[in-house]
């Protein structure tokens, strides 16, 4: 969300073109548009730049009032919730389907929210069918026929837009009055998190809790996410932009055209962001799909922090075990020589403990990425996410000079530990950091071969141990000192 843009809410009925204009709007793919009605759910932001000026634009799910559905009912109050702030409604209807009641009935509702409110006829592909418009005068309100799909029509709708949001001031400048200081908008860098994991481990309970309200819609039916929704909040004067991501789930799990590109849009939302955060079902532990998206993260390089959601109904779940065993034979005996135990008592700290020994053995490429137990619902330690997200942006951006970096390769690093048997002894002559985001650097050694993944590992390890790069992966480039060809060229020279 923008601070200070008019806000542009598009509204309407289930699959009439609402995301295909928002897109057309933006100039972006942000929303998905298929023939599948009830895509989008959540309402998902943007901004359109048009002659100059900025407008933020909404896009709502298609909105069924009387529907009794929890998905239809949540996607009713999310749209009334961007109604509210909204300058201007645009009222999008199916120019080819004609006014229809619940057409008229959303026309009703928004006329008695007291917001202003305009019709886009879409699906008027030429100017031979602006006829299939005119019903749609009876509403009242001003009519654009226009075709989102194209762009046709669409400046006449964004100029008025602009005429309503922008008013031409009414008092004429001053001439040789001095004009005032033009201050240059400057954009801080935000940190990008995406929240990603498998359906229903509780993603958009945690977009929630993080930005303090209900941005995401929550409900127990797996795959309620579809969009990727962005969300910017300021905390403690840094600037976060928060990307709730549909779950990604296996090929051979989706069958819908928007399921499938659903996953596409989590992936490329992952693949924009600085710190990724794998949210894994604490009452479950970390499955298959769990282990594939950690993959996807660590491939792409984004900085991780594991996430282990549902933690309260884990304590609950080891007490209930807990319970079962004190009730059979054995456990009876235990207490038995035992008197002063409580044989139903949980040590939460030996359950964290005994949880991140499974979760290192089962992503042990993710041994670098912190991980944090919490319940998204309750609220429960989720204040140690923030530092945590700092402190793996900053790792993501750190440079290391390269003096700095020499002077521990030489100090630091006996080489010989980390040489594999069986090969010539590795020489590092010189290291360098290429780049950051993620942090990756330069080796020149006297190897023919790549290094072993093993000796990377080593190095890596002792990187970490003498700088800071908490949750975020390390990239090795390794350049071979070419010594034997300059020796003949030397040695002919000779000759």
């Amino acid at each position: 969300m923008t601070a200070g843009l008019p806000s542009l809410v598009i509204v309407g009925r289930p699959n009439v073109g609402k995301s295909a204009l928002f897109n057309r709007f933006t100039g972006t793919r942000r929303s998905i548009v298929t023939n599948e009605p009830g895509i989008t759910r959540d309402r998902i932001y943007g901004k359109a730049e048009w002659r100059g000026k900025t407008l933020e634009v909404v896009d709502t799910g298609g909105i069924i009032p009387d529907e009794k559905a929890i998905i239809p009912q949540e996607i009713f109050r999310q749209a009334q919730v961007a109604i509210k702030k909204a300058a201007l409604l645009v009222l999008v209807v199916d120019s080819q389907a004609g006014l229809t009641p619940l057409d008229e009935e959303l026309a009703r509702l928004l006329r008695s929210t007291g917001k202003p409110f305009v019709l886009a006829v879409n699906k008027v592909d030429s100017p031979s069918q602006e006829a299939h418009a005119a019903p749609f005068h009876s509403l009242g309100v001003p009519v654009f026929p226009l075709t989102a799909e194209h762009g046709t029509g669409v400046d006449d709708l964004l100029d008025y837009a602009l005429a309503h949001c922008f008013p031409a001031s009414k008092t004429p400048p001053v001439v040789g009055a001095e004009l005032p200081p033009v201050e240059l908008p400057t954009e801080p860098a935000s940190i990008e998190v995406a929240i990603i994991g498998r359906p229903n481990v509780g993603k958009s309970t945690l977009l929630n809790r993080l930005v303090g309200e209900e941005r995401s819609i929550v409900s127990p039916i797996p795959g309620t996410t579809m969009d990727n929704v962005d969300t910017e909040i300021t905390r403690n004067g840094r600037d976060y932009r928060f990307v709730d991501t549909a779950g990604i789930r296996r090929k051979g799990k989706t069958t819908l055209v928007a399921e499938k590109l659903s996953v596409v849009m989590a992936r490329r939302g992952l693949e924009r962001c600085d710190v990724a955060l794998l949210v894994i079902d604490g009452e479950q532990g970390v499955t298959q799909g769990d282990a594939t998206i950690a993959g996807y993260a660590e491939q792409s390089g984004r900085s991780v922090i594991l996430v282990i959601n549902k933690w309260d109904l884990a304590l609950a779940a080891a007490r209930d075990a807990a319970l079962r065993d004190a009730t059979t034979a054995k456990g009876k005996s235990k207490q038995a020589t035992n008197e002063n135990s409580n044989p139903v008592s949980v040590d939460p700290g030996g359950l964290r403990f005994d949880y991140e020994k499974m979760i290192r053995a089962k992503l042990k490429f993710l041994s670098y990425a912190p991980i944090v137990f919490l319940s998204a619902k309750t609220g429960e330690r989720a204040e140690k996410l923030f530092p945590l997200i700092n402190q793996c942006a900053d790792a993501r951006r750190r440079r290391i000079p390269t003096p700095a970096l020499n002077n521990w390769l030489k100090q630091d690093v006996d080489l010989q530990r980390g040489t594999t048997p069986k090969s010539r002894p590795v020489r590092i002559y010189y290291v360098t950091q290429a780049k950051t985001a993620p942090p990756t650097f330069l080796l020149f050694t006297n190897q023919k071969m790549p290094l072993h993944f093993s000796y990377e590992r080593f190095l890596e390890n002792q990187l970490r141990a003498k700088f800071d790069f908490a949750g975020t992966p390390v990239r090795f480039v390794q350049r071979l000192r070419k010594r034997e060809k300059r020796a003949r060229a030397a040695s002919r020279g000779e000759e």
